[in-house]
């Protein structure tokens, strides 16, 4: 079973600035296409950033520009950076591979994020 472990959310004021971090296990990382999610209360969880396995990065319409995807293959670790942060960025965040996120099992924790206007 994958193990993901995402970290660096935190409260920040509008327009600040995060990096979450997420580290991957028990999956070929290298091999995987990775996304950041977010579910916010109330609502359904949307993707909002993913990265394939060469690298090539697509974004949700509401961070274009905003938001940076990455990845570390040495690190097994996928990157979220989040500029000109807005309270509606505000959810919990969680990464996965897009393949295996309809196994309920395969979702970490997830950290929140808190954007204050």
């Amino acid at each position: 079973q994958v193990q993901l472990v995402e970290s660096g959310g935190g409260l920040v004021q509008a327009g600040g600035s995060l990096r979450l971090s997420c580290a991957a296990s028990r999956i070929l990382f290298s091999l995987s296409a990775m996304g950041w999610y977010r579910q916010a209360p109330g609502k359904q969880r949307e993707l909002v950033a993913s990265i394939s396995s060469s690298g090539i990065t697509d974004y949700a319409d509401s961070v274009k520009g905003r938001f940076t995807i990455s990845r570390d293959n040495a690190k097994n670790t996928v990157y979220l950076q989040m500029n000109s942060l807005k309270p509606e960025d505000t959810a919990v965040y969680y990464c996965n591979s897009p393949p295996l996120s309809r196994n309920p099992g395969s979702w970490g924790q997830g950290t929140q994020v808190t954007v204050s206007s």
